[in-house]
């Protein structure tokens, strides 16, 4: 049992990891995105590419958001 809890603890904190990693990546696209856009001469499809990236991490901080919250039943 006692090997469960360890391994249960572990992998949140990878995912916890993973999730910080993610989000400081997220803010980083954002600012490239802002700063091409500021310029105006931003190469249109590689802005295109870092939002479809950024959404893409988006669904996968929610993901790993969702998987570390406790369900309540209400």
């Amino acid at each position: 049992m006692a090997v469960r809890d360890d391994e249960a603890r572990a992998e949140e904190a990878a995912a916890r990891e993973e999730l910080a990693r993610l989000r400081e990546e997220h803010r980083d696209l954002d600012n490239a995105i802002e700063a091409l856009e500021k310029l105006g001469a931003g190469d249109r499809l590689q802005i295109q590419r870092f939002k479809k990236r950024k959404l893409s991490l988006k669904d996968r901080i929610i993901f790993l958001e969702d998987r570390l919250t406790p369900d309540i039943i209400a």
